[in-house]
């Protein structure tokens, strides 16, 4: 039957490969918009473990939490608790240098473990007031290196040494001290988040519930799944995907439709020949909606190549590459096929049974 399936789908060239191309267009949507969502994903993890820290603090109620301001007084009163060893302030300036706009400049204190844990690739562990580390991705894209002077927000500073953490936006980024990147952010003694590392013995879940308890107004982030609910990019995009989905499931299915519909009317007396000679309805069924199936499956393909590639130029385009890397799993490969199966499936039904309800006699008579 596969080969009878090629042979009929190769027959119509045209309307096949215009049907798949409509139905990639959908699946490429969905395969981009999942790819990002777990760059998100992936991004928020990052957030919450910045420095390697176990949790991260966060003013409450901010729709991002890159948005969020503490006092950095909160830092000192955290480290004072006995399940936390350290904590530390950090703050976040975007769109701060020129030639990366989406590249994230922390601002940190040298002696903080946020600042301990870089890994010096190039140069030397040095920022301050005119000094600056910048991420080893960030290095690469820029071509900097020790030295090298590089402006944020039109201020220059000298490259001091380029670092390696292993988190995508980290590296993507620089680093400046906190007294400097409070300054050029125009902020007291304001920080974005606390990057707090627990003690030794200290139980994960049950430190971030106290300090909840102890610290009104803020939120303690200590999972990427956390950082993704209160960000609203997150459920945005799970949205998003869910509404493309099932707009692809629909207009997909009708293209399907229409087009094994069209072929089952101009096949009808070659689908009676087939009955004549001994095929059963099922049978006959089974050959339209594989045909239905194959051309799906086809255009699922063609989506996931096209979503892949088009996810990376998207976050290219939008200067966000630093930020966000869209991610594709087994599962989005997997969520791609299942949709294009469906789809074929749903499109299919009606000509299966068309195929299979007008008189054998009938049609083989009027010849």
């Amino acid at each position: 039957m596969l080969g009878l399936v090629a042979t009929n789908l190769a027959r119509r060239k045209a309307r096949t490969i215009a049907t798949a191309v409509g139905i990639a267009l959908g699946v490429a949507t969905i395969v981009a918009l999942l790819s990002v969502g777990s760059g998100l994903k992936r991004t928020a993890a990052g957030l919450v473990h910045l420095g390697d820290a176990d949790l991260g603090l966060f003013q409450s109620g901010v729709g991002d939490p890159t948005a969020s301001l503490l006092p950095t007084s909160l830092a000192a009163r955290i480290e004072r608790r006995p399940d936390v060893q350290e904590a530390t302030p950090l703050l976040l300036v975007v769109e701060a240098i020129r030639d990366d706009p989406a590249a994230i400049v922390f601002g940190a204190e040298p002696g903080g473990f946020f600042a301990r844990r870089l890994v010096v690739a190039e140069g030397a562990r040095s920022f301050g007031p005119r000094r600056i580390m910048v991420g080893d991705r960030l290095a690469h894209e820029l071509n900097l290196r020790p030295g090298s002077t590089l402006k944020v927000k039109r201020r220059a500073f000298t490259v001091a040494g380029v670092y390696h953490t292993g988190i995508f936006f980290e590296d993507g980024g620089a680093i400046l001290d906190l007294p400097t990147a409070q300054r050029l952010e125009h902020r007291g003694a304001e920080a974005t988040t606390i990057a707090v590392a627990l003690a030794r013995d200290a139980h994960h879940a049950a430190t971030a519930r106290a300090l909840r308890r102890a610290l009104p107004g803020t939120q303690v982030i200590g999972t990427p799944d956390e950082a993704t609910r209160i960000g609203a990019n997150g459920v945005l995009v799970g949205k998003t995907v869910t509404l493309i989905a099932t707009l692809a499931l629909i207009v997909g299915g009708l293209g399907v439709t229409n087009t094994m519909a069209m072929a089952v009317l101009e096949r009808q007396r070659e689908l009676a020949l087939l009955s004549a000679v001994g095929w059963r309805r099922a049978r006959i069924a089974a050959l339209v909606l594989a045909e239905g199936i194959a051309t799906s499956i086809l255009g699922a393909g063609l989506g996931l190549i096209l979503g892949v590639l088009g996810a990376g130029r998207l976050g290219d385009a939008l200067s966000v590459s630093n930020v966000v890397s869209p991610q594709v799993t087994p599962w989005t490969i997997g969520q791609a096929l299942l949709i294009g199966v469906a789809i074929g499936v749903l499109g299919g039904l009606y000509p299966a049974w068309r195929g299979t309800s007008v008189s054998t006699t009938q049609l083989l008579g009027g010849a």
